[in-house]
C-alpha cells in the first residue's frame, strides 16, 4: 500500500489550486493550476489499500485506484499510467469531468473526508503526455473485419479504440465537422480545453483507428448502406433530445436550449465564429436546471460579460451533507458548488416558471414565476405566489430525453423509454448492430460511456470472431451504484 500512515497524519483534503476569479473569467483556458507533487503525493498517501475497495465499486471501470495511489506516492509515474490505462482509455477526460462516485465510496469517507482520487487521476494522465508515455498500441494482426461507430464522444471513442486494438478495421463517423462529439462542441474550454482531445486522438490515429468527420449518418450515408458495408455497427450517438419547457412565451426571441448556446460559443473559442451568436454580453441571463450544463451556461455567460446571472431549479435545494437514505458508499445528490458558481450569479431553489413575458418587439424581457409546491409528490406553481425575474436571455438546462428516434425507425430498432431497446451484451433486434453509452443508457456520467464503449467492444469483438478477451467491466443492464 502507500503510506501505512498516511490516512493517519494527513486527515484533510488538499485539491489543486484554481486561477483566481477575476483572473479565469477574462479568457476561456482550463481554470486549474498545475499540481503541486508534494500535495499530490501527500493525498495519493491517504489511500488505505482497503482489503475490499469499495472504490471499485463505486467506478463503473473497476479502476485499480488502490495500485496508481501507491506508485503515485512512490513517485512511480510510468508505472501508475500502466495501470490508469489497463482500465480507461481516457483518464485525462475522467480526471477533469468525471464527478467521482469512486470518492464517494472511498472507505476513508466514512470518517474523513474522502482521497482526492479524481485529482490524482488527472495528474497521472498530464504526465503520461507530458513525458511521451501514451504512445500507440497497433495491434499484431488485422482479422479482415469491419465495425462502424457512429458518434465520436466518449462511448464511441473507446469502443473504437479498444476494437482497433483488436485487429478490426474501425471507422468513427461524426456529423460535426470535428472528431469529440459533446467533448468538443459541448463542454466549455475552461472545463476542458480541446488540445487534451487532440492528443488523445493522434494517438488513435497511430493505433489505425479512421475518422470521418463531418458525414451524418442517416443523411449522407444511409443507415441501411452503412449495415451493408461493414460486418458490425456500434451506435454511440449520445442521447441528444433536450428536455422542453412548454408554457405560454417559449418561442420568444431570446430562449434557447443551453445546448444550442453552448455549442455555439465552442465553435468560436475553435475560431469558427457563427453568425448571429447567441451572448450574454450585458444581459440579464436566467438558466432553468441546476445541474452540469447549467453550470456551463453560468460560467460561459461570465466570461461573456453578463450583467447578471440568475439559476433557477424547479426542485429542493439537495443537502450539504449525506443524507440518512444514501448511506456510505452510493453515491449520494448533495448541494455542489461546482468552479461556475463560484465565479458568481445566484441560485435559487423551488422556483417555478410560470411564462415567458415580452416585449413590445417580441424578445423575452422577464420570468413569471412562483414557489413549487409539492402535493401528493407533484410538483406545481403555489398560488399567490407569482412574481417576475427580469430577463434578456433564458438558457433551458433541463436535461436530457433520450436519443435520435429517427435512427431506431432506420434500422428497425424498437425504442423503449427514449432509447433504442438492448440485450445485456448491447446488442438489438438487428443483427450485427449495437448500442452503447448515453444512446442507450439515457443522460449519463462520462465514465458509464467510457464504460459501456469498453464493453461493447467486447461484445462485437464476441459477435465477429466468436470470442473476445477484451475487458468488459459492465453490462448493459447495469446501473450506478445508488440506494
Amino acid at each position: 500500500m502507500a503510506d501505512p500512515r498516511g490516512f493517519l497524519k494527513v486527515t484533510e483534503r488538499e485539491l489543486p489550486k484554481k486561477r483566481p476569479v477575476p483572473v479565469r473569467i477574462l479568457d476561456w483556458r482550463e481554470i486549474g493550476e498545475p499540481g503541486d507533487k508534494a500535495v499530490l503525493k501527500r493525498q495519493a498517501g491517504r489511500c488505505m489499500d482497503c482489503g475490499v475497495p469499495f472504490c471499485h465499486q463505486g467506478c463503473p471501470l473497476g479502476n485499480l485506484i488502490p495500485e496508481w495511489n501507491d506508485l503515485t506516492w512512490r513517485g512511480e509515474g510510468r508505472a501508475a499510467s500502466d495501470r490508469l490505462h489497463a482500465t480507461n482509455n481516457f483518464p485525462e477526460l475522467t480526471g477533469r469531468l468525471c464527478p467521482a462516485p469512486c470518492e464517494s465510496s472511498c472507505v476513508l469517507g466514512i470518517n474523513q473526508p474522502a482521497v482526492t482520487i479524481k485529482s490524482v487521476e488527472q495528474a497521472i494522465a498530464d504526465e503520461a503526455f507530458a513525458n511521451g508515455w501514451t504512445e500507440p498500441h497497433p495491434p499484431a494482426r488485422l482479422t479482415g473485419k469491419t465495425v462502424a461507430v457512429v458518434g465520436s464522444g466518449p462511448a464511441g471513442l473507446a469502443a473504437a479504440q479498444q476494437l482497433t486494438r483488436a485487429g478490426h478495421t474501425v471507422a468513427v463517423y461524426e456529423r460535426d465537422d470535428r472528431i469529440g462529439g459533446l467533448l468538443r462542441y459541448g463542454i466549455p474550454d475552461f472545463k476542458l480545453e480541446k488540445q487534451t482531445i487532440e492528443a488523445r486522438l493522434t494517438q488513435m490515429q497511430a493505433e489505425g483507428t479512421r475518422f470521418r468527420a463531418g458525414v451524418e449518418i442517416g443523411r449522407d450515408v444511409s443507415w441501411e448502406e452503412l449495415h451493408e458495408r461493414f460486418d458490425a455497427i456500434v451506435v454511440a450517438t449520445g442521447a441528444p433530445v433536450a428536455r422542453e419547457l412548454d408554457i405560454p412565451g417559449r418561442g420568444l426571441d431570446g430562449v434557447h436550449p443551453a445546448m444550442e448556446y453552448l455549442v455555439q460559443q465552442n465553435r468560436a473559442v475553435a475560431g469558427t465564429v457563427p453568425g448571429n451568436q447567441i451572448t450574454a454580453a450585458g444581459k440579464h441571463v436566467v438558466v432553468l436546471g441546476g445541474g452540469d450544463t447549467g453550470s456551463d451556461c453560468i460560467g460561459t455567460a461570465h466570461r461573456q460579460g453578463a450583467l447578471t446571472v440568475t439559476n433557477l431549479a424547479i426542485g429542493v435545494q439537495p443537502p450539504e451533507e449525506r443524507p440518512e437514505h444514501q448511506p456510505w458508499p452510493v453515491h449520494p445528490s448533495l448541494f455542489e458548488v461546482q468552479t461556475s458558481h463560484e465565479e458568481g450569479g445566484e441560485r435559487a431553489y423551488l422556483v417555478s416558471t410560470v411564462e415567458f413575458l415580452a416585449n413590445a418587439a417580441g424578445e423575452v424581457r422577464a420570468l413569471k414565476v412562483a414557489d413549487t409546491e409539492i402535493v401528493d409528490g407533484v410538483r406545481r406553481p403555489k398560488a399567490g405566489t407569482e412574481r417576475e425575474i427580469p430577463a434578456d436571455l433564458v438558457l433551458l438546462a433541463l436535461g436530457f430525453t433520450g436519443a435520435d428516434a429517427s435512427i431506431g425507425e432506420a434500422l428497425g430498432v424498437p425504442f423503449e423509454r427514449g432509447v433504442p431497446q438492448r440485450q445485456p451484451d448491447y446488442s438489438t433486434e438487428r443483427p450485427g448492430v449495437f448500442v452503447a453509452g448515453d444512446a442507450g443508457r439515457g443522460a449519463s456520467l462520462i465514465v458509464w460511456a467510457i464504460a459501456e464503449g469498453r464493453a461493447v467492444a467486447a461484445a462485437v469483438d464476441a459477435y465477429l470472431e466468436g470470442s473476445s478477451e477484451l475487458p468488459a467491466p459492465v453490462r448493459a443492464t447495469d446501473r450506478p451504484f445508488a440506494a
